[in-house]
């Protein structure tokens, strides 16, 4: 495990309990205590981070009666590295005395709904103590009254738990890590200027930043692991299958991609070891290079400067962004093409939430049935009925993208320790690594193509900065679509035929931006947007709201919307009470 994801932070489970003792506290301390030990088995079983490893639960030494025992717990959570907090209670508790203060952290409760004590009632008041307070918490409160020896967790219960310590987890996972830009801002694209205020104020990550010269100088001198470059090489030009060459008589000669192929390899390596270090590195004498960035996310300029004479990024993109390499299945390194940092904020987001990895693409067009139709004689049906948006990155995204892996008996994305040989094989079949186009990368490079299976459920986020509002996410889930080869090859050569394609068919509402895929495409807040397998939009807005970062568009069901209990007070209408309600409690670190 590299350096960013060591400590890795947990939950902390917080048993709070009616402080009166002469039997009333001593009657209800195992029940107390019995939900805080249901809660840690349930999360420890269900849930990951992106490295592989189970969450961890670190439970109250003791139940919580008063402030005192607060304290303790406070402290003994600092000492545990704990970055989520949830209380739970089967009973009426001092709720200013017992609740968490700390500003930061994540926090929510849980308030068993049964009749024989009243839990439900100390939810409501530890909720508006932290509401007074400026504190928001999530409340968590069971559908159906369960009998007070009852020791099962409701599903209801069980959802709302895994959403807010999935989110929680991430908010708490970004924080103290950074932001690598490597280069500026490409070809003037807004989501490419770093902003070091927005990374800061709303994720508490530091923000990094080199110059293309530095990967120049470690490839001129050779500073990368030898062994693994070797290794790598011959992985590369054995699995990578070259495709397409679009460039007619303006094409490399045989030489010339020979040394495309091991500079695009080199800079794999290098990239990495920018983000996260290699220890390799200080054996070779290059001791401060060893030590990386501690990069979670980083972003590559290429365009211009770099490929008008070097190659392109895509293959480096293309790699560390999937789930394996040369080395087998691996933990996906967040990467984004030409540095979008934005559009890489919101793959790290949903690398968090799912431990999966991530596609990056151009939100390109917006193709009707009627003009599929006119220039293809193809009749969409089914998902498509409505029309596609055709997502495809300018040369890279993820080999987990092509949907060649199986989840369910579908076509899907697995996170990394699921990922077999088969898995790998098949997305290097599907896989073509085409000649750039000159015309857009005279210095040559390796270009990634394929076509997303169809009927994989996603998920696309775009986060954005808007000015006097801050950042504003947006959020469509919907599947990809497979057209049959003919209509595919038709619409894709009218762009480039060497990218990789998804074909994106949102899910409509009827409502909205979702009343059509044409109003989708047309309310998309910018030219990328981050895809994520699986429907994970509650989770994001979950998420959001804990950065207090307002979603603007989703297409999420409203029974499956879960934000802090002050949320509710900001107004009856739910995307007008969030922008209030975000603008009014301000960056979660302020």
């Amino acid at each position: 495990m590299n350096g960013v994801f060591k400590n890795l932070p947990k939950l902390g489970i917080r048993p709070a309990i009616d402080g009166r003792r002469n039997g009333v506290r001593e009657s209800l301390e195992d029940q107390t205590m019995g939900m805080a030990k249901a809660v840690a088995e349930l999360v420890t079983a269900t849930l990951r981070h992106p490295t592989g490893e189970p969450v961890e639960c670190v439970i109250a030494d003791t139940t919580i009666g008063g402030v005192s025992e607060a304290a303790a717990c406070a402290e003994k959570f600092a000492r545990e590295n704990v970055g989520v907090s949830l209380t739970v209670t089967p009973c009426w508790c001092y709720g200013s005395e017992t609740m968490d203060m700390d500003p930061v952290m994540p926090k929510a409760v849980w308030g068993f709904n049964g009749t024989e004590r009243p839990g439900a009632v100390y939810l409501a008041a530890v909720l508006a103590a932290h509401n007074q307070k400026g504190l928001p918490a999530f409340g968590i409160y069971g559908s159906e009254v369960q009998d007070g020896s009852d020791r099962a967790i409701p599903d209801d219960v069980r959802e709302k738990i895994l959403r807010f310590v999935r989110a929680g987890i991430a908010v708490a996972t970004m924080r103290g890590r950074s932001y690598l830009s490597m280069g500026a801002v490409s070809m003037g694209i807004a989501g490419s200027i770093v902003d070091a205020d927005f990374f800061q104020r709303y994720l508490g990550m530091r923000t990094e930043y080199i110059d293309m010269s530095e990967f120049q100088r470690r490839l001129q001198l050779s500073i990368y692991d030898p062994v693994e470059y070797e290794k790598a090489l011959a992985w590369t030009l054995e699995n990578c299958r070259e495709g397409y060459d679009p460039n007619g008589d303006k094409a490399s000669d045989a030489a010339r991609k020979r040394w495309e192929w091991e500079t695009s390899v080199k800079m794999c390596l290098i990239a990495h070891d920018l983000m996260v270090g290699n220890p390799r590195l200080a054996e070779l004498g290059y001791v401060e290079e060893a030590q990386g960035h501690h990069a979670i996310a980083a972003g590559f300029q290429g365009q211009r400067q770099w490929t008008d004479f070097m190659p392109n990024g895509d293959f480096m993109e293309t790699m560390l962004n999937t789930s394996f390499d040369w080395n087998g299945p691996r933990q996906p390194k967040i990467l984004a093409t030409e540095n979008d940092c934005l559009n890489g904020v919101g793959m790290l987001f949903g690398n968090l939430l799912t431990a999966r990895a991530q596609i990056f693409s151009d939100v390109r067009t917006y193709w009707s049935p009627d003009a599929i139709k006119r220039v293809s004689g193809h009749t969409v049906e089914g998902a498509a009925a409505g029309g596609l948006i055709h997502l495809i990155n300018s040369g890279a995204t993820c080999l987990d993208g092509a949907g060649e892996m199986v989840v369910d008996n579908k076509p899907g994305i697995k996170p990394f320790w699921e990922v077999t040989e088969e898995d790998q094989r098949r997305s290097l079949e599907a896989t073509r690594f085409c000649q750039a186009n000159h015309g857009y990368f005279r210095g040559g490079g390796w270009s990634t193509d394929f076509a997303t299976r169809g009927g994989m459920p996603i998920t696309m986020t775009r986060l954005s900065l808007v000015a006097g509002v801050g950042p504003v996410l947006q959020i469509a889930e919907g599947e990809t679509v497979a057209l049959p080869e003919r209509v595919h090859d038709i619409l894709d050569k009218r762009t480039d035929p060497t990218w990789p394609t998804t074909w994106f068919a949102p899910r409509l509402t009827g409502e909205g931006p979702f009343k059509s895929v044409y109003k989708v495409m047309a309310a998309w807040g910018a030219n990328h947007g981050a895809i994520s397998y699986g429907h994970i939009g509650a989770d994001l807005i979950a998420l959001a709201a804990m950065l207090r970062i307002p979603v603007a568009m989703h297409n999420v069901d409203e029974e499956a919307i879960f934000r802090p209990s002050a949320w509710a007070m900001f107004g009856m209408d739910p995307e007008g009470a969030d922008f209030r309600a975000c603008g009014n409690f301000g960056p979660l670190y302020g």
